[in-house]
């Protein structure tokens, strides 16, 4: 349930969020020339594509989110991808919710674009174990930032929030794996496309 639909937030978070959401969007275009933009279509196109595979699991169900992949690629550019597949997502299925598009991104994008600049620099030196630790590190953020976005928008949600939290631990071992295979295989074949920098 990264995809927090209409209704459920209060305005405080809606606001925090989209202010969040525009002021990470604004500093990935800002940085973003015709080079990344194509690799940021690309990895909106495979976020979108494999949300639409979700597995059921306890109160809610998940699927990858790619977060951490998108934040050691994309670096900030991280926003701009989740922020289209998000309207995509709405615009086509009906998933998540106009009013929480910017606290969506934010919950998504904000975790991978940390983790891709803490674990960044040193998977490019070759460290691709640690690839492993932002694609887990980032759905675990994300479980966090859904929490507190229900958390801080009514005290009903705190039994809701801890449940929801936990569901993602499972995530977050199949995202690390997914993630450090991913990013193993680009080290190999293709080293520049771990560096945000070479979009540029």
């Amino acid at each position: 349930m990264a995809h927090i639909p209409d209704g459920l937030l209060s305005a405080p978070v809606l606001i925090g969020g989209g202010v969040v959401a525009a002021v990470g969007v604004a500093v990935a275009l800002r940085r973003m020339d015709d080079r990344a933009i194509v690799r940021v279509a690309i990895l909106s196109a495979v976020f979108f594509t494999v949300s639409l595979f979700s597995v059921p699991l306890g109160p809610t169900s998940v699927h990858l989110l790619l977060a951490g992949l998108m934040g050691l690629m994309l670096g900030p550019g991280a926003f701009v991808a989740v922020l289209v597949g998000l309207v995509l997502q709405l615009l086509l299925f009906g998933i998540g919710g106009l009013t929480t598009l910017g606290v969506n991104t934010v919950n998504i994008a904000l975790p991978g674009v940390l983790a891709g600049m803490a674990f960044g620099p040193m998977v490019r030196r070759g460290r691709i174990g640690l690839a492993a630790l932002a694609g887990g590190l980032s759905v675990l953020g994300t479980g966090a930032l859904v929490a507190a976005s229900l958390w801080l928008s009514a005290s009903e949600f705190v039994p809701v929030a801890r449940v929801l939290w936990l569901t993602y631990l499972p995530l977050a071992v199949v995202e690390a794996v997914v993630t450090a295979v991913v990013a193993g295989f680009l080290a190999r074949v293709e080293p520049a496309a771990l560096n945000p920098k070479e979009g540029r």
